[in-house]
């Protein structure tokens, strides 16, 4: 199967343009063979072994299954992480949460104590131990099937982060421990799984996505509540958020004892991140 065969194949289910980018991270990451390759006929010169699980991955892709799952990765910030059925994939957008955490950070002292909960894979986490000199990480799960891919990831890239498994809902008593809590926790609506494509609602982990209509920001207020206690003072709460509650979470924060919350747009130019810092003013009161 060439890669002329494979995006006619799969223009059916993913249309000509996005056919095209699917089947060009096929034949890269799978194969070794970029678009250079692929003009001067390499493609046309597989074995049949290759052909043979070439079809198998187009299968698996007609079924609407996620190319990242296929192929068993996702490059995040640079990097090359592991992805597999019950982990969230990485999103680009996702990358705002690092960017504005090292422009943060520039701002104060170094070797920062950073908690990231809802690690998944371990991106967010992974990412902060590489690239913010001195950081200690510490990254929260409630999935064991998540935070085994997470620590695999961090063997592979070389990261020292400490995993933990811990329900962002039932959170524990800690006080002034954190310079940074950093979440991309799961924000999207019920109601809003009619407007989402099947590869998502198929095959990622739905605890991992969906919150009740009712309470869209409870993990928000949670988590939210947890670092009131646990920040030291000039610490930073970060989140990616849902832009249909910008103004939801701007008032909750401010409720929760965080004054001034600050958003911001992503690449995508839609409000995605929030952040806002502990400032000492007395004791916290449940």
């Amino acid at each position: 199967m060439t890669y002329r065969e494979l995006w006619n194949t799969l223009i059916p289910v993913y249309g000509e343009r996005e056919a095209k980018s699917v089947a060009r991270l096929v034949f890269e990451q799978r194969f070794g063979l970029d678009m250079t390759d692929i003009c001067i006929g390499k493609d046309k010169q597989l074995s049949e072994e290759t052909h043979n699980e070439m079809k198998k991955i187009a299968a698996r892709l007609l079924q609407n299954e996620p190319v990242q799952y296929v192929l068993g990765c996702e490059t995040f910030c640079g990097r090359t992480f592991t992805v597999r059925p019950g982990v969230l994939i990485p999103r680009p957008e996702t990358e705002g949460l690092i960017q504005l955490m090292r422009s943060l950070g520039s701002r104060e002292k170094p070797a920062p104590r950073i908690l990231d909960i809802g690690t998944g894979s371990g991106c967010i986490a992974i990412t902060a131990a590489l690239d913010m000199a001195g950081a200690d990480v510490t990254a929260w799960d409630i999935s064991e099937e998540a935070l085994a891919t997470a620590k695999e990831n961090a063997a592979t890239l070389g990261a020292r982060v400490r995993f933990v498994r811990q329900d962002a809902l039932r959170p524990p008593v800690d006080e002034a421990l954190w310079d940074f809590v950093v979440s991309n926790p799961p924000y999207i609506c019920m109601k809003e799984r009619a407007e989402m494509s099947r590869n998502v609602l198929d095959h990622e982990p739905a605890t991992a996505l969906f919150v009740p209509d009712d309470d869209p920001l409870m993990f928000y207020r949670s988590i939210a509540r947890y670092a009131r206690r646990a920040l030291r003072d000039g610490g930073w709460l970060l989140f990616e958020i849902n832009p249909l509650y910008d103004g939801d979470m701007t008032a909750m924060m401010a409720e929760e004892g965080f004054e001034g919350t600050e958003t911001y747009d992503d690449i995508f130019g839609r409000r995605r991140f929030a952040a806002a810092q502990r400032q000492d003013s007395g004791p916290v009161t449940a």
